[in-house]
């Protein structure tokens, strides 16, 4: 491949969300036999942000990705690939990232998960990357989404308290 068929991706806006109910280390204490510096020593957490009752990865995904669009001055229409990174989807089936493309109304692009757990973001990264040197699209949004304080064993100290924040990341390439 000469140097002229090379395409380059650019990373154009970033976006985050956090649930909003904040879960703190002494409220933890309350049910797991823990306390605030037991979890700081080993961990260095302090609080974790919780999902909502009735709160889905996609909800989070989609305002993630909705403060990516417009940090980058794109809309839904402007994406051609949907790819969100999680282990925690709404359903088996249709893929979170479908889901997510139906809320943002992004019916012009094509939308996958893929699953790599801690690494999901950026292995979705490097898949979009591929796809737009590939030329399969323009532009790209590529979502990591967890929630996983659903799954969780609210009694197990040795993995409740790891979990400090389900930050939702988004990132616009293109």
């Amino acid at each position: 491949m000469t140097e002229m068929n090379r395409r380059s991706v650019l990373m154009v806006g970033a976006g985050s969300y956090l649930p909003s109910h904040v879960m703190t280390n002494d409220d933890l204490s309350e049910f797991v036999e823990t306390d605030d510096s037991w979890i700081k020593q080993r961990t260095g957490i302090g609080q974790r942000h919780i999902v909502a009752e009735g709160e889905r990865t996609s909800d989070l995904a989609v305002h993630a990705a909705q403060q990516a669009l417009e940090n980058a001055r794109l809309s839904a229409d402007d994406i051609d690939i949907i790819i969100i990174a999680t282990t925690t989807p709404d359903y088996t089936f249709p893929s979170t990232a479908s889901v997510v493309q139906h809320k943002l109304k992004a019916y012009q692009a094509f939308a996958f998960d893929v699953q790599a757990v801690c690494a999901g973001f950026v292995y979705g990264l490097g898949v979009g990357d591929s796809l737009l040197k590939s030329g399969q699209g323009q532009r790209a949004l590529i979502i990591g989404a967890e929630s996983f304080t659903k799954l969780l064993n609210w009694k197990d100290r040795t993995t409740c308290v790891l979990f400090d924040r389900h930050q939702v990341l988004s990132e616009p390439l293109g």
